[in-house]
């Protein structure tokens, strides 16, 4: 944690002597995006500005106001451990401390506008300074959890021909690993306070960078994020997103379904691999000038978390309903949560037992949205409005949300089909770009005037909408998105599995695991089954990310005779749903 001392040194050096004028290059030309016009952007009742860049035009006016007294005391970003370390962060220290970063990647990295950069950090304050500063260089960041293994930290650095990684300690030996196949990659940068040979230090050149640095003017639409998202069949595909797209796109979510203020405390737990760090972490917070809180929690433990809520003044809390589902487990009336208001869950499905036990033990509300990477929040429970149990909330703006046929056509209430946008003559800004150098893809995802999400669902007569399946084999668990394809590819390299398939599966905590069917090979047929289960299981960990693992498995004598593995899989899914 040295670094972080340091940093902590620095906080004193900032307040002896002015910072100096930082602003976005049109900010004495012209007056400001305030955040009404980012709410009536985002809502498209105003043009998109042809220039955007949400550094310049979020960040530091909010650094201005800290200035100004227009906005409170509390720091722009909050960071323990649990350990006794703490990071506090003003929106004016955090200005500074990204420029600072910003000249690291841009001068010793030697890394130029639209490059694309990998970023696998865990919870650190680094991974905060490292993305905004990629939005002052106008550099594309590709944020990946820090499970990800060889294999699929290789196939995004060859797929995205990533100029530079950005990794802990515990991922760069990973690297290593694999860099000699990556002819594209220039620079490595290692956060830790120990060097390591063929890795640049970034706590040695932060510590030397200069605080002067002139943010990027990015256009509106120029590429700022890509992120990796799981389908049935192939590898993850690369949704590129804009600086206006992240940027003003999710004003309305970080206002609305957020509910957040400038005063507020926001603790959003996502990994920082998934855009949902960047919707809770960094952007709807941000943008409402709300405080950031992190807690470092490399793994989840319930007592941990509770104890953290009840110390820390947090207005705000952002989790998986997989967490929820653990904590109602626990008495949480032995527990005083000094300023906790406001519970929002999504990435899966939430139980509607789990939202009356969450309300009958805290008095609190639990607020589920739906949405997914490429277009952001879709539905959600909203404050004031009524709460149906199982339900996932209306649609929010700009949406205009609809439940569809194959044809197109809009289904009535009662019907199930599938959730898709109704869009009017152009595409949303709000939307993803595209699939990377996946133009079928990308063309897949609409059909008439509709995009389609994937996912079917039935809308009420209220217009509540409630969720039914994906239509395609994706699993999401404990809020991770998993393609059946990628552990059936890690299970078939094992030689005790001659076939397997891979679906999803009830679970009381998680809502749906990963279970595998396994046809084994002649010589595995009479091994012990719970010692080659876990043997499976350790296999796929170490082929694919830890989380993909399948936590159930089960063995038959053949799968089911079909053409494709979507109808075998849909086959032995409905069986284990109780579907036939």
């Amino acid at each position: 944690m040295k670094i972080l001392f340091q940093y902590q040194t620095f906080r004193f050096l900032w307040l002896a002597k002015p910072p100096g004028r930082h602003f976005h290059k049109d900010y004495q030309l012209w007056a400001p995006l305030t955040l009404d016009d980012f709410e009536a952007i985002n809502r498209c009742e105003k043009m998109l500005p042809k220039n955007f860049n949400f550094a310049g035009d979020v960040l530091d006016q909010w650094s201005q106001k800290e200035k100004t007294g227009e906005r409170p005391a509390n720091p722009a970003l909050w960071w323990v451990n649990g350990k006794g370390d703490e990071v506090k962060w003003s929106f004016g220290e955090l200005s500074i401390l990204s420029r600072k970063a910003a000249n690291v990647l841009t001068k010793p990295c030697g890394l130029k506008r639209g490059d694309r950069v990998a970023v696998i950090l865990p919870r650190i304050p680094e991974w905060w300074l490292i993305n905004v500063a990629c939005m002052r260089t106008g550099l594309v960041f590709m944020p990946g959890t820090i499970q990800l293994t060889a294999k699929d930290i290789l196939y995004r650095l060859q797929a995205s021909k990533a100029k530079c990684i950005v990794a802990s300690e515990e991922v760069a030996p990973v690297v290593e690993s694999i860099v000699s196949d990556c002819p594209d990659l220039k620079t490595k940068l290692l956060v830790s306070p120990h060097s390591q040979e063929g890795w640049l230090s970034f706590q040695e050149l932060f510590q030397s960078a200069s605080e002067e640095h002139s943010c990027v003017e990015t256009g509106s639409q120029e590429p700022m994020a890509i992120y990796f998202t799981s389908g049935t069949t192939g590898s993850p595909k690369m949704a590129q997103h804009s600086q206006s797209s992240l940027g003003i796109g999710y004003t309305l979510c970080g206002r609305y379904w957020l509910n957040l203020k400038s005063s507020d405390i926001i603790w959003n737990m996502s990994d920082t691999g998934w855009v949902k760090a960047a919707i809770g972490s960094v952007f709807s917070s941000w943008l409402q000038g709300a405080c950031v809180f992190v807690h470092r929690m490399a793994q989840f433990d319930t007592d941990t978390f509770l104890d953290t809520l009840t110390k820390y003044p947090i207005t705000t809390l952002c989790s998986a309903p997989t967490v929820f589902r653990m904590l109602v487990q626990k008495d949480l009336t032995r527990y005083k949560f000094k300023k906790l208001q406001h519970c929002l869950t999504g990435g899966e499905p939430l139980n509607p037992e789990v939202l009356e036990q969450w309300k009958a033990q805290t008095g609190l509300e639990l607020y589920e949205g739906y949405g997914q990477t490429e277009v952001g929040i879709i539905c959600a429970n909203q404050k004031g409005q009524e709460i149906k149990p199982g339900s996932m909330g209306k649609g929010v703006p700009p949406y205009d949300v609809q439940i569809i046929d194959e044809n197109g056509n809009i289904l009535p209430p009662g019907k199930e089909g599938e959730i898709a946008l109704r869009l009017k003559s152009t595409r949303p800004f709000c939307f993803f770009s595209e699939y990377v150098d996946n133009p079928e893809k990308t063309a897949a995802t609409m059909r008439g005037r509709f995009y389609v999400t994937g996912d079917r669902a039935v809308m009420d007569s209220d217009g509540y909408f409630w969720f039914v399946s994906r239509t395609d084999d994706v699993i999401i668990t404990s809020g991770y998105r998993i393609g059946p394809f990628e552990v059936e590819s890690a299970l078939i390299e094992h030689p005790a599995v001659v076939e397997s398939a891979v679906v999803s599966s009830p679970d009381p905590i998680r809502g749906e695991v990963v279970k595998a069917f396994v046809v084994l090979s002649a010589p595995f047929k009479s091994s012990n089954p719970e010692k080659l289960t876990v043997e499976l299981q350790d296999h796929v960990k170490k082929t694919t990310a830890p989380y993909k693992y399948p936590r159930k498995v089960e063995f038959v004598q053949e799968l089911p005779k079909t053409i494709t593995g979507k109808i075998k899989r849909n086959v032995l899914r409905d069986q284990e749903w109780g579907r036939r």
